[in-house]
């Protein structure tokens, strides 16, 4: 009886591991959000100017702020900014207009 006690708490520790993502993991990841959301934007030559940030888990998106050129012929190639928001259990991309974010004062 003591013997099956034994084996029950050794099989407690030993199918209990930890699921980390790797690195690889991580950047696999990072450069997916940046692509999708770059294919998603409506800005031409668009870049990525913020660091992904993160939110909790419980929300489970994170986002970045991408600038580029508006094409619109009225727009005259004007600079615009846009957030993208990227669901990252459906790996989905999100974009909103931000022009408004980072504005310098004058």
């Amino acid at each position: 009886m003591k013997s099956i006690h034994i084996i029950l708490f050794s099989l407690c520790f030993v199918s209990y591991t930890a699921q980390a993502s790797s690195e690889q993991a991580w950047k696999k990841n990072d450069q997916n959000l940046k692509t999708a959301c770059i294919k998603a934007s409506q800005l031409k030559k668009t870049t990525v100017v913020s660091d992904i940030m993160p939110f909790d888990d419980r929300v489970g998106y994170s986002a970045i702020l991408l600038e580029g050129r508006y094409p619109q012929a009225h727009m005259k190639n004007q600079l615009g900014r846009e957030l993208c928001l990227w669901q990252r259990a459906k790996q989905k991309a999100f974009i909103v207009e931000a022009d408004t974010l980072l504005k310098t004062k004058k």
